[in-house]
Order: C-alpha cells, then sequence, then structure tokens
C-alpha cells in the first residue's frame, strides 16, 4: 500500500516547477525509513531517489549533482562517513559540493560533533516527523522556508523586551545591507568573512532570524573545510536577501 502523507507545514501556493524542485539522495538501508524519508521530502515539493545501501549510494552522489545527501550513518557497503569522505576528495564527483545530512536512529556520544567535523550540516535522529524534515530541506531552501526567518518569541527572549527588538531587528537590516554589498569582496577575504560571519550569528540570535542563522553557520564551516565555494555563496545569498525581504514587511 503507497503512503499517503499530507502536510499543513507546505505552502501549496508556490508549488516548484519541475526544474526548480531540490534534487535529494536518501540513502538508507531500512525500506521503511527510506520510504519515509523520501515520502516526506516529495510531498514538500523535492524530488527524491532513494538508495538501500552505501554502494549504490556513492555511485550515483558520483554521477548526479544532488542538491541534498541525507544518509544513514550504518549502511551495508559503506556508511555516511565513509560515503561524504570519497565524495569530498573527488573532484570528479557531481555531488562532491552537496549539503550533506547524516542520519541515524542512536547517537554516541561525540559522534555529532565528530560528524560535523567531517562535513554533515546537520544530523537528523531517526524516528523523525516532517517538522524535522522541512529543516532539513531549508538548509537547500532557505529563501521557502518564510516561516523560519524571524522568531519573534526567540527574539524577545534574546533582546528582553518588544522595543529593544525593534531597535535590534532595524540595526539587523543596516548590517544585511551592507552585507549583501560586500559579499563577493569578502568572499576573496577567509579571515575578513569568518569575523563577519561571526558577528552576525550574534544580531541573528538576538533578531531570532533563525533561517539565516543557519545558513551562517553552514558558511561557517565550509569557509573552515574547504573556503567558500560558489554554491555556498548563493545559498547564503538567497538566505540574506529573504531575511531582508522579511524585515521590510
Amino acid at each position: 500500500m503507497d503512503f499517503v502523507m499530507s502536510s499543513p507545514l507546505v505552502n501549496t501556493d508556490s508549488e516548484p516547477t519541475p526544474a526548480s524542485r531540490v534534487r535529494v539522495l536518501v540513502a538508507d538501508d531500512d525500506p521503511g525509513s527510506c520510504r519515509f524519508l523520501c515520502d516526506g521530502l516529495d510531498v514538500m515539493g523535492a524530488r527524491t531517489e532513494a538508495c538501500l545501501d552505501g554502494a549504490t549510494a556513492l555511485q550515483r552522489a558520483r554521477a548526479e549533482p544532488f542538491d541534498l545527501l541525507l544518509l544513514d550513518c550504518r549502511m551495508p557497503g559503506a556508511g555516511a562517513l565513509q560515503i561524504l569522505t570519497a565524495l569530498r576528495e573527488d573532484e570528479r564527483a557531481r555531488s562532491a559540493e552537496s549539503i550533506a545530512v547524516a542520519t541515524t536512529a542512536e547517537l554516541e556520544p561525540g559522534a555529532r560533533q565528530s560528524l560535523l567535523d567531517a562535513g554533515f550540516s546537520q544530523i537528523l535522529l531517526k524516528p523523525c516527523g516532517l517538522a524535522e524534515l522541512q529543516k532539513v530541506l531549508a538548509l537547500v531552501q532557505p529563501e521557502r522556508q518564510a516561516a523560519g526567518m524571524l522568531d519573534d518569541q526567540a527574539a524577545l527572549t534574546a533582546s528582553g523586551d518588544a522595543t529593544t527588538m525593534r531597535a535590534l531587528r532595524l540595526l539587523l537590516r543596516e548590517e544585511l545591507a551592507l552585507l549583501h554589498q560586500e559579499l563577493d569582496a569578502l568572499s576573496r577575504d577567509p579571515a575578513g568573512f569568518g569575523e563577519r560571519l561571526h558577528r552576525l550569528r550574534s544580531s541573528c540570535g538576538f533578531c531570532g532570524a533563525a533561517t539565516l542563522s543557519i545558513q551562517t553557520v553552514l558558511l561557517q564551516r565550509q569557509l573552515l573545510q574547504r573556503g567558500a565555494t560558489p554554491i555556498a555563496l548563493a545559498r547564503f545569498r538567497r538566505a540574506l536577501l529573504a531575511t531582508l525581504q522579511v524585515l521590510d514587511n
């Protein structure tokens, strides 16, 4: 029997065209988990491909340019860490620069940081719900996650009161407008760029700019590991502009 999903989290007013749909490789040797992840992402507008073993997943990621990789930590042939390491070391791999998320049913102490240090952008614990899947999808489609652009409750908790929150958001708006103008130049100055991103994370926290904060962290990691690639810069720029648009409304 086919799974049928519907989610109140999905914005059906702006369905993506086939050409704009995010391509996701889902690798999991548990058929039930693999089916849930694929169906959940499909209903959110992604275009998924399933693999039930690590060797096949590595082969497909080398041959095809996926936007997002969901890789189970334990699979026959190769686990998430082995797959990502092989991809990052292979300049000809079509998905060498893809955002990667490790999935696992259990996480040993210290394993989370090890996976993040290896290049994974996030760790997804199974079983998970559609809300967690949408957060994963926001890693590659920040501009489509308008609901997470500004979190008023988080901002009020951080800033203390509504007046301070509004003042800080005005400052953030000025900071983002300037950063957008300087982004190309900063991308050629890793040290200076890293410092700006460090300050931006603090501003995002006080203003409840959740989606931009996530993209800032991802770009910081990439700067340290591989440098700022055009794909990573474009993704960060989209999150920055989407946040600016929300701040202006």
